[in-house]
This record gives structure tokens, C-alpha cells and sequence, in this order.
């Protein structure tokens, strides 16, 4: 049974190998080489009560994770955060995604955040598709912002406004 829980330190091996398989073989993220347990401790310690970081955990194991951190440094931008989510490769298409955006949304409502963005990498449609499903929109597009595995990729800005209707999904 999947059970979605607040991340700890105990947690960062899995978290690290599904952020890793990221960085080698996916777009969906701009590191190009792959991370230390030492990295992803700082990374890891940036979250708190204001900016959880939950994983999703099938029989023991770590399979994925969601977080939701500073969008910008600025105190006008509070109101606003960045989401992530990273599933297990072979774990993908069973339902991990939609759980884990559902409850760092539920969590995000109740830290009173407005605006919540998240930046898809041009090509990634089973993403725009699980963000489409909470009620998110596309917001913008940056044009050739990143250049990985020798060429240059869009990145799409969704944004879902808190607080207005959400997909009879996402609850």
C-alpha cells in the first residue's frame, strides 16, 4: 500500500538515487552531473514546516518525493512556492505522482500559500498532464534556458492559484 509521509534524513539514499536517475537520464531537471549524499543534505535541511518535503513510500521503500520551496528570495514573492516532484523510473504511470501532489497541495492551502509554479521541461506530457489534473495552467514559456545532452530545451511554467477550484481529482 502507498503511504505518503514527511521525509527524513533517513530518506536521502532513496532520494538521492531517484534525483540522481534524474540527472542522467531525464530532462527533468538542469544538474548535469550527479549528487552527493553531502549535496542533497544541504538541499534536504532548506526544508521545513513552511516548505515540506514529503516522499512516498511503497512497502518500506522509497519511491518518490514532492517539496515545496522558496519560489523567490524577495518577501513580496512569500505567498508563493516552487513545487517538485520526482518519481522511482520504474515506478512511474501507478498513481505515486497524484498522490504526492495531492498532499503537498492540501499542505500548501494550509500554509496559507497563494501562487504555487512549477517549471516543466518542453516534452514532458506526463507531467503537464498530472499538473493539468490539480488545476494548473500553463503560465509561460522560456525559450532554449537549458542545454542538456547536447541540445536546448523550453521550460513551461504552470501555475495553479490557491484557493480557486481544483480537479475532482486532486482530492
Amino acid at each position: 500500500m502507498l503511504h505518503i509521509r514527511d521525509a527524513v534524513l533517513g530518506d536521502l539514499p532513496s532520494m538521492l538515487r531517484i534525483y540522481n536517475h534524474a540527472i542522467t537520464h531525464l530532462v527533468a531537471t538542469f544538474d548535469l552531473e550527479p549528487q552527493t549524499i553531502a549535496q542533497r543534505e544541504v538541499w534536504f535541511h532548506k526544508h521545513n514546516k513552511n516548505h515540506p518535503l514529503i516522499v512516498a513510500e511503497w512497502e518500506q521503500e522509497v519511491v518518490g518525493y514532492c517539496c515545496l520551496s522558496t519560489f523567490r528570495e524577495k518577501p513580496a514573492y512569500n505567498q508563493t512556492v516552487e513545487l517538485s516532484v520526482y518519481i522511482d523510473a520504474e515506478q512511474r504511470g501507478r498513481g505515486i505522482g497524484t498522490a504526492l501532489l495531492s498532499e503537498i497541495l492540501q499542505r500548501a492551502e494550509q500554509l496559507g500559500y497563494h501562487t504555487v509554479i512549477s517549471g516543466i521541461v518542453g516534452g514532458n506530457e506526463a507531467s503537464v498532464k498530472l499538473h493539468e489534473k490539480f488545476g494548473f495552467t500553463l503560465a509561460g514559456r522560456f525559450q532554449e534556458v537549458g542545454f542538456k545532452f547536447g541540445e536546448w530545451h523550453d521550460v513551461y511554467f504552470y501555475q495553479l492559484l490557491l484557493g480557486q477550484e481544483h480537479s475532482s481529482l486532486s482530492r
